[in-house]
C-alpha cells in the first residue's frame, strides 16, 4: 500500500537533505504503513537510595529486592546505594514507562524509611567513604564486578560514580531491515548491513546529540559536597550550591563521568571493525599512572588490570553499539561475532519533575530522533569533526542556554537556535510516519511539544530547576529533597496491581536462588577466572 500522506510530507519539507528525503520517500512508497513502528525500547534508570535526611544510604542492597547480581530488572550500578531499575525491551511506549513505574512501586514497598534521590547529581556526600561500592556476592563474576568498581574508585574517585542517569535502549523492528537493505541496493550480508547502519546512527547522534541535553538536561546545579574544590567555571548559587546560570547538564560536563586518559584513544565509530579494534587496544594497553596503583596489593585486588580501560564499560560515550553478551563473554567479542543488536543512549538526565525519571513524550521524542539519525546521511567522522563534536557536547552541557550561543559545524559556526530548528523540522516527517500506526498523533505531538523549548530556553528542565530554586529560595539540596519527598508520597499512596507485585516478589526470590547456584558452581580461583576472561579472542 502506497503511503501518499508521508510522501506529501517529505515533499513539503524543503530542509531535508537529499539522502534523508530519498529514504523517507522510498519508505513511504514501500509500505506497509507500520514499517518503522514497533521498534523495541528499554529504559535503565539509576537512583541513589538516601536516608530521610538526604544522606546516601549505608545499608546493603535490600534483600527483598532480590540479588543485584542476577535480578533482570533491579540491580545496582557503581554503589551499593545506587539502584539501577531496568525494563525489558518493549514495543509500546506506554507499556515501557508503565513497567518502569511498577518497578519503582515494588522498590518503594521494600525500602523501609529510605527514598530514591530525584536528581542526577548526588547530595549529600560526606566524603568518599560515604559512597559504598556495590557488592555482588562471592562468585567469581560477582567479585569481578566489585573489583572493577574498586578500580574506578582508585582511578577517578567515588563521587563522580554516584551520578545517576537514564539510559535509553533502542532497536529498529526486525522487519524493517530487509526492506531497508533492498531500498539501499546493498548486497552485503544482512547483519553487516544492520551493524553499519547502526554505526551511521551513532555517528549522527554524536554530531546532533547535543540537542538531547539542551532539551532534557536537568542538572544545572550541584551540591558543594560533591567537590573538594569547585571548577573555576562554576559560580556560587548560595553557600551550599554551585551552578552555571546557562548550564543544561552538569552530569554531561567535565565534572561528570569522564576519563582523561581516553582522550588519546580516538576510538572510531566509522565501522564495527575499527570500533572493536580501538576498544580492544585500550583494554590491552597498560598506563603507567594505573600501574602505580597496583593490581593486587597486600593480597587484595585494587583493579582488574592496569590498562587504559579495565573493561569495555569504562569507556565513556554519549551512545554505544550493543549486542547481548552470553555468560562470561566480552562485549567486544559479542559485537564482533554477532554484530550490533541495538544502541544504548546515555545522554539523558533523570527528570526530577517526573516520579519515574522519564515521561512518555521524552521516550517518543528519543525514538523519532534515533530514526532520524539512522536515515540522515552519515559520512565518516574526521579528526577535525570529532573535535567539533566534543566541543559542542561540552558547550551545551556547560552553558547551552546562553543567548545567541554558537556551535561548531563543518569548520565554521552556527547559531544553536537555527540548528535546533533545522533538526526539529527534519524530524517531523518521521514522527508522521510513526503516527500511521497511532490514533492520537502521539509521536508528532511529542516532537511538536519540544519546539517551544527550542524557541525559549527558559522552558527547558534545567531552567525550570534554577527558577524553582530561586523562587523558593532553596539550595539545590533542599529543592531536590522536596522532589524526593513528593515522589515518595506518590509511590506510597499508589497501589500496584496484585499480579505485578507477585511477579516481582517471585523474580526477587528466583534471583537469589540463581546467585546461590552461580556461587556453588564456581570451580576455579578468581585469578584463573580473570585470566580466562581476558584471554578470550
Amino acid at each position: 500500500m502506497h503511503n501518499s500522506r508521508s510522501v506529501q510530507l517529505v515533499e513539503e519539507n524543503s530542509i531535508l537533505n537529499n539522502v534523508l528525503q530519498r529514504r523517507l520517500r522510498l519508505l513511504g512508497e514501500s509500505g506497509p504503513e507500520s514499517l518503522l513502528c514497533g521498534g523495541k525500547k528499554g529504559i535503565e534508570k539509576e537512583s541513589l537510595r538516601v536516608t530521610p535526611d538526604g544522606n546516601i544510604a549505608q545499608t546493603p542492597h535490600p534483600m527483598a529486592l532480590g540479588s543485584a547480581l542476577t535480578h533482570p530488572f533491579i540491580t545496582t550500578d557503581y554503589s551499593e546505594a545506587l539502584l539501577e531499575l531496568i525494563t525489558p525491551p518493549l514495543t509500546s511506549t506506554r507499556k515501557v514507562r508503565e513497567c518502569l513505574s511498577h518497578i519503582h512501586q515494588f522498590v518503594y514497598a521494600n525500602l523501609s524509611d529510605e527514598m530514591l534521590w530525584a536528581t542526577s547529581m548526588p547530595c549529600l556526600i560526606a566524603g568518599e567513604s560515604s559512597i559504598p561500592i556495590a557488592y555482588y556476592g562471592t562468585s567469581n563474576v560477582g567479585k569481578m564486578k566489585h573489583v572493577y568498581r574498586r578500580g574506578l574508585a582508585y582511578r577517578y574517585g567515588r563521587s563522580m560514580q554516584a551520578i545517576a542517569g537514564v539510559h535509553f535502549n533502542y532497536s529498529l523492528p526486525q522487519d524493517f531491515w530487509p526492506l531497508f537493505k533492498q531500498l539501499e541496493k546493498d548486497d552485503r550480508e544482512l547483519q553487516d548491513f544492520i551493524s553499519d547502519s547502526y554505526f551511521g546512527l551513532i555517528r549522527n547522534f554524536q554530531r546532533l546529540g547535543w540537542l538531547i541535553p539542551y532539551l532534557f538536561g536537568a542538572s544545572p546545579a550541584v551540591c558543594k559536597s560533591f567537590f573538594m574544590d569547585g571548577p573555576d567555571w562554576l559560580q556560587e548559587f548560595d553557600p551550599h550550591t554551585y551552578f552555571n546560570p546557562y548550564a543544561t547538564s552538569l552530569r554531561m560536563s567535565d565534572i561528570g563521568y569522564k576519563n582523561k586518559a581516553q582522550d588519546s584513544l580516538k576510538i572510531s565509530y566509522n565501522n564495527l571493525e575499527q570500533y572493536v579494534c580501538g576498544l580492544t587496544r585500550a583494554i590491552e594497553t597498560p598506563l603507567s599512572e594505573y600501574e602505580e596503583i597496583g593490581v593486587v596489593v597486600d593480597g587484595e585486588y585494587r583493579q582488574l588490570n592496569p590498562n587504559i580501560l579495565q573493561i569495555e564499560n569504562e569507556y565513556y560515550s554519549f551512545v554505544r553499539p550493543k549486542q547481548v553478551a552470553k555468560s562470561g563473554e566480552k562485549p567486544t567479542l559479542a559485537l564482533k561475532r554477532r554484530g550490533v543488536q541495538y544502541v544504548e543512549v546515555r545522554a539523558l538526565d533523570v527528570d526530577l519533575f517526573d516520579p519515574v525519571g522519564i515521561n512518555e513524550n521524552q521516550i517518543r521524542f528519543m525514538e523519532v530522533f534515533l530514526i532520524f539519525c539512522l536515515l540522515k546521511e552519515s559520512p565518516p567522522i574526521s579528526a577535525d569533526e570529532q573535535r567539533e563534536i566534543n566541543q559542542n557536547q561540552q558547550t551545551v552541557a556547560c552553558c547551552g542556554r546562553t543567548p545567541s550561543l554558537k556551535l561548531a559545524k563543518d569548520g565554521s559556526s552556527i547559531n544553536l537556535l537555527q540548528w535546533a530548528r533545522e533538526i526539529h523540522a527534519e524530524m517531523m516527517p518521521i514522527a508522521e510516519l510513526l503516527d500511521l500506526a497511532e490514533t492520537e498523533r502521539a509521536y508528532s505531538r511529542a516532537v511538536e511539544a519540544e519546539l517551544p523549548a527550542i524557541e525559549d530556553s527558559e522552558l527547558t528542565p534545567s531552567a525550570r530547576v534554577l527558577r524553582g530554586m530561586r523562587d523558593n529560595k532553596q539550595t539545590f539540596f533542599h529543592f531536590a529533597m522536596e522532589m524526593c519527598e513528593q515522589h515518595c508520597r506518590q509511590y506510597q499512596q499508589s497501589k500496584m496491581p496484585p499480579e505485578r507485585a507477585a511477579f516481582f516478589r517471585k523474580e526477587a526470590e528466583e534471583s537469589k536462588k540463581r546467585q546461590c547456584e552461580i556461587e556453588r558452581d564456581d570451580n576455579i580461583s578468581f585469578e584463573q577466572y580473570l585470566q580466562q576472561y581476558f584471554a578470550q579472542s
